[in-house]
């Protein structure tokens, strides 16, 4: 009877320490799911404030291309122009000198 007694009691602290470990570990990866949504959410916001800073910077990219494509026609255009300017000067420095030599002889 003492003995039977015994493997009762040991049993059933067999079972309520196993209760026990269960809670606990439930308990844990409920702690632990939510320290990981947590963490999950504050890299998807890291994640947003990133792609929001590279939007930001494509942009002032796309910007400073335009306007150096702007520039870079109006260097074309004032070099088209000094061309000419030159081509001009060099035909009336020649027709002077043309003119000059006739002069002289």
């Amino acid at each position: 009877l003492c003995s039977s007694i015994l493997r009762t009691i040991k049993k059933l602290l067999q079972i309520y320490l196993f209760i026990l470990s269960s809670m606990l570990l439930l308990a844990s990866c409920g702690n632990l799911s939510n320290e990981v949504e947590k963490k999950l959410d504050e890299l998807k916001n890291k994640t947003e404030s990133l792609d929001s800073l590279i939007n930001n910077e494509v942009d002032k990219v796309l910007s400073l291309d335009s306007i150096i494509n702007t520039e870079s026609e109006k260097v074309k255009k004032l070099d088209t122009l000094i061309n000419k300017t030159s081509s001009q000067l060099d035909s009336i420095t020649q027709k002077g000198g043309k003119m000059l030599d006739k002069i002289m002889n």
